[in-house]
């Protein structure tokens, strides 16, 4: 089933021991749409620093309103490697963080999930000691330019093959494999269009310093899609 992105904004984060948080926000690769971590705000629990919270240890979604349960510990969570706030996530910084929970490497393999179509969904291996990354051969770029947050692209600007048709206003995700299956779209004006969903197979690319999602679509077929319902809590695939 697809689930609305921005429905999920807001829900509580819960610890084997105990809540840590609420969702702020996701990370998703714009290669295939796979969303590679829900970032939680913990409030006064941890300040200063960003947790990043892989689908790993979450599994398949709860519904929306609900908590969204990990397997993991409070004390698991705190001790994680750490990533300050607003700064873009590293490749180095997440061989760290999938080395400490032991878990396989997205990157690695040729499936959604390195060597899987869906996040494994047994409870983390033993914390493993961070090691630092041997030195030779290609050394991880600074960061990812491929992982995106949803906050931020939501409100970017629909470029048709014909010209601007409208703005992102959601993503909506698979709840098995986290790959966002389609982008909601409001065409005409801000306050009074109509909301439409689109496939991701249809976007070429994203610019960032221009704040435009490209669509390989008419500016017809964007306003013929499929009508979005905000009411729907999900919508089956």
């Amino acid at each position: 089933m697809l689930r609305s992105i921005a429905l999920l904004y807001g829900d509580k984060l819960g610890a084997l021991d105990g809540d840590i948080g609420h969702v702020k926000d996701f990370y998703f690769d714009d290669r295939n749409w796979a969303v590679r971590y829900v970032v939680a705000d913990t409030g006064s629990w941890l300040t200063g620093c960003q947790v990043l919270i892989s689908p790993h240890s979450l599994g398949r979604l709860a519904p929306a309103g609900k908590i969204l349960c990990m397997n993991l510990t409070r004390k698991q969570i705190e001790n994680s490697p750490s990533i300050e706030s607003h700064k873009p996530v590293s490749r180095q910084y997440e061989e760290e963080y999938h080395r400490y929970y032991g878990w396989p490497y997205y990157w690695q393999g040729d499936a959604l999930w390195g060597m899987s179509n869906v996040p494994i969904l047994t409870l983390p291996s033993p914390l493993l000691s961070i090691q630092p990354a041997a030195a030779s051969g290609p050394q991880p770029a600074r960061e990812d330019a491929h992982l995106r947050s949803t906050q931020a692209v939501n409100g970017y600007h629909l470029q048709a093959r014909d010209g601007t048709v409208g703005h992102v206003c959601d993503f909506m995700m698979d709840d098995q494999t986290w790959a966002i299956g389609q982008l909601v779209i409001k065409t005409g004006h801000r306050l009074s269009g109509r909301e439409v969903q689109i496939p991701t197979n249809n976007i070429d690319r994203i610019s960032y310093e221009d704040s435009t999602v490209f669509a390989d679509l008419t500016s017809e077929a964007v306003e013929q899609s499929p009508a979005h319902y905000k009411a729907a809590v999900a919508a089956v695939v």
